[in-house]
């Protein structure tokens, strides 16, 4: 199993930055896609970024803004959220998927499908003020 830990949410004012971290610890974590979440009030929960071994995906509405990678070790993922909008107001979760599992981290097929990860974080609150 897989342990998501994230943090380095907040307020900030439109056109800010913000970076998120998700730190994450278990059985093979190297081998694990990862990616980023999000879910505003009222609304579906989004893919916003991923990381597979088939590359980079971001949703449309980050494109250019927001940036996914990874540390040397895989232990720890980032997302680095420039020029932040008050669309962005939402609460981000963290996300694995086993790499070799059934069904798992399947990016050729749907990138931001929510069943790709089996694992997930609790979640940072990030707020975005006009």
């Amino acid at each position: 199993q897989v342990q998501l830990v994230e943090s380095g949410g907040g307020s900030v004012q439109a056109g800010g930055s913000l970076r998120l971290s998700c730190a994450a610890s278990g059985y093979r974590v190297s081998s694990y896609c990862m990616g980023w979440f999000r879910q505003a009030p009222e609304k579906e929960r989004e893919g916003v970024a991923a990381i597979y071994t088939g590359g980079t995906y971001y949703a449309d509405s980050v494109k250019g803004r927001f940036n996914i990678s990874q540390d040397n070790a895989k232990t720890t993922l980032y997302l680095q959220m420039n020029s932040l909008k008050p669309e962005d107001t939402a609460m981000y979760y963290c996300a694995a998927g086993e790499r070799y599992a059934a069904g798992k981290c399947r990016w050729w097929e749907k990138p931001f499908s929510s069943q790709n990860f089996g694992y997930w974080g609790q979640g940072t609150q990030v707020t975005v003020s006009s």
